[in-house]
């Protein structure tokens, strides 16, 4: 590494306690040696970088660094801690602490300095050389990859085994995927990239989308010395990534935990494990991999099952409940009842194109229970499942079982086609056994079981549910808005979040007004976490860093589109603050909504749909109410915890301050 570090940067007995007090100590190393102008400034910059995400690295790592116009050039300093000193590594503390500071506009320079430190961190060697040296010159010399005479210092064995520089940076490849494929995709991929940065590592991400995916370079997965799958849905075209260490896990792990998971593939390459990947199938056109195989326990399984179904009902929603919406704000409610405008179409006339949406929408809708099913039984069991699980979703509509018959049949239909798909038959009959014998074999059980065995008792359920809606009333009401408020704010997107968005959406297949009244608590609540944060980034700015203001910006948008994963970079980076307090607000706005009767015919579109809504006054009041709520708690709980240290690092002119 050049002359990147000498002796007066390095501190083998390097006393502080916490994560700033040790970054200013190695600064003031910097600014003796001529390569930081301002350390107060300086100091801003690396608590700025720190906000965004924790730096510490299992093994005992960690490595604060930033870009600053305070640097005047690419410099290291190194502090060994006995005590150890937290930088929110999941195993624990770090004795070994390396500041790296790279001028503004620098980004060679940082990505070298971070790629060449990972490589030599790699090295159980290193690191052990790095405790025992008892020589700052030495201890700078084995960290600028130089040859060390050995020296007779007790508990050290002679060693020189250091990487290059020239080493080349360990390779990532990444698929993420939620199962509406919008924000928490995207977010996860963000976060995995940021996480890659911060420790030298070069990430390819391919965003498996809601607008669909543009591949990976096959010689970038070739190159590429580990996977990293972070999904809800199954990742598309597993084949390609065969022959490598794979870490599988949930979106949400890559949103919140992408320096471990990063971590985990390194230790997964280290000990040359490849990982067992579907191989032999191009599955490019079913759209997915086939779940037949996922691993996890069953509750894991049974959740991806779940949200593959409503994954691909979600565009169904989507499309069908805004036509039928914007019917309804052309034509009025009674546009319902109109005659098919198959048969009456006047191309003059509003009240036709009215219709016209209206039929269009309610025909979208038709699909929803079969598609919900059929997908369900997909993600269990792939292209096989896709006939019976249809086939049990209408039925469910046949039988009035609903959205509750959906669900059923659709487990029925992958669990139907997984026990035949294990059954040995003759090699002359496995080419048909997918497209003829499983298909025909899986429909007649789950036609049977719909029709005869579980339907009944489902459609009753199913209706019991239904006049219950309907009925409640006063402090009933009241709870279940607390109920559904609580689900949509507490993971944003996540899997609590959809089950309480599906179920408000099937009450829509067959609206009443208790379906009506659940749908317009929960959207509200859904409305709250972004709104919440946008307007505590604005009335409280100097709790949150550079970076959160930005997102609160956007925020307002998101909120007011019902985009409830716009809070989640702010929940991500600040759970135990920012979660209870959108799930408080989030609740009251679903009990004021259901004991306002606020009502609603459209799935989605936020404040663009208020025309829509049944007392509208009531429900904007409702969710301003929670926004307050939410607000006023997460403004509270951030600035009880503040960082006096950070403050006056933000008082310097960066803007920043740190909660602790």
């Amino acid at each position: 590494m050049g002359e990147l570090i000498t002796a007066e940067l390095v501190d083998l007995d390097l006393s502080a306690e916490t994560k700033a007090e040790a970054a200013r100590s190695l600064a003031e190393r910097m600014v003796a040696a001529g390569r930081v102008t301002d350390l107060t400034g300086f100091l801003a910059d690396v608590a700025a970088r720190e906000a965004q995400m924790p730096t510490g690295l299992e093994g005992g790592i960690g490595i604060p660094h930033c870009r600053s116009e305070h640097v005047t050039a690419p410099t290291l300093a190194f502090g060994r801690s006995s005590a150890g000193i937290d930088f929110g590594a999941a195993d624990g503390p770090a004795d070994l602490v390396f500041l790296i500071a790279a001028p503004a506009g620098a980004d060679d320079d940082h990505l070298t300095i971070l790629s060449s430190l990972a490589r030599l961190l790699m090295d159980a060697g290193f690191t052990g050389a790095l405790r025992a040296e008892g020589d700052p010159a030495a201890a700078a010399a084995l960290i600028r990859g130089e040859e060390v005479p050995a020296t007779p210092q007790p508990g050290r064995e002679e060693e020189a085994s250091t990487a290059p520089e020239t080493a080349e940076p360990f390779r990532i490849v990444a698929v993420t995927s939620c199962p509406t494929g919008i924000a928490h995709t995207y977010m996860a991929a963000e976060s995995l990239e940021a996480a890659a940065r911060a420790q030298g590592v070069l990430l390819d991400v391919e965003t498996q989308g809601s607008a669909g995916f543009e591949r990976l370079d096959p010689a970038v997965i070739a190159a590429a010395d580990a996977v990293i799958w972070a999904h809800d849905v199954d990742v598309r075209e597993k084949a390609r990534f065969g022959g490598k260490p794979v870490v599988d896990t949930g979106v949400k792990a890559g949103i919140n935990r992408p320096g471990e998971l990063i971590a985990e593939a390194r230790r997964k390459a280290g000990r040359g494990e490849v990982s067992r990947v579907p191989d032999g199938r191009d599955d490019s056109d079913t759209g997915a991999s086939g779940s037949a195989g996922t691993s996890g326990h069953f509750g894991v399984r049974l959740r991806t099952y779940l949200m593959s179904g409503v994954s691909y009902m979600v565009p169904f929603v989507a499309a069908g409940g805004l036509l039928i919406a914007l019917s309804f704000a052309i034509g009025g409610y009674e546009i319902a009842s109109a005659k098919s405008v198959a048969d009456h179409f006047a191309w003059g006339e509003a009240a036709s194109w009215a219709a016209l949406l209206n039929q269009i929408g309610t025909a979208a809708f038709g699909f929803l229970v079969p598609v919900l099913a059929g997908y369900i039984a997909y993600g269990m069991a792939d292209r096989p499942a896709l006939v019976p699980g249809f086939v049990g979703g209408a039925i469910a509509l046949t039988i009035d079982a609903g959205f509750l018959g959906g669900l059923v049949a659709g487990l029925l239909a992958g669990a139907a086609v997984m026990a035949i798909q294990r059954v040995k038959v003759h090699p002359t009959l496995r080419g048909i056994m997918p497209v003829l014998v499983i298909p025909l074999l899986a429909s007649i059980a789950v036609g049977f079981l719909m029709f005869i065995v579980v339907g009944k008792p489902i459609a009753s359920l199913q209706n019991a549910l239904t006049d219950w809606l309907n009925g409640l009333s006063g402090s009933n009401a009241v709870i279940l808005g607390v109920v559904l408020g609580l689900m949509m704010c507490f993971d944003m997107g996540g899997p609590l979040n959809k089950v309480a968005y599906a179920f408000a959406v099937g009450g829509l297949a067959d609206p009443t007004p208790g379906s009506l009244k659940v749908m317009a608590a929960v959207m509200a609540a859904g409305m709250v976490p972004p709104l919440a944060m946008a307007l505590a980034t604005t009335v409280r700015r100097g709790l949150f860093t550079r970076t959160e203001r930005e997102n609160g910006r956007a925020a307002w948008v998101l909120g007011a589109s019902f985009i409830t994963e716009g809070a989640i970079p702010f929940a991500a980076a600040d759970p135990l603050r920012v979660i209870p307090s959108v799930m408080a607000g989030g609740a009251v706005t679903g009990a004021l909504s259901m004991a306002f009767g606020c009502t609603l015919r459209a799935p989605h579109g936020g404040v663009f749909v208020v025309p829509l809504i049944g007392e509208p006054l009531l429900y904007l009041l409702a969710i301003a109410a929670g926004t307050a709520v939410s607000t006023a708690l997460v403004v509270g709980l951030k600035g009880m915890r503040r960082n006096p240290e950070s403050s006056a690092q933000g008082d310097s002119g960066s803007g920043v301050t740190v909660a602790a």
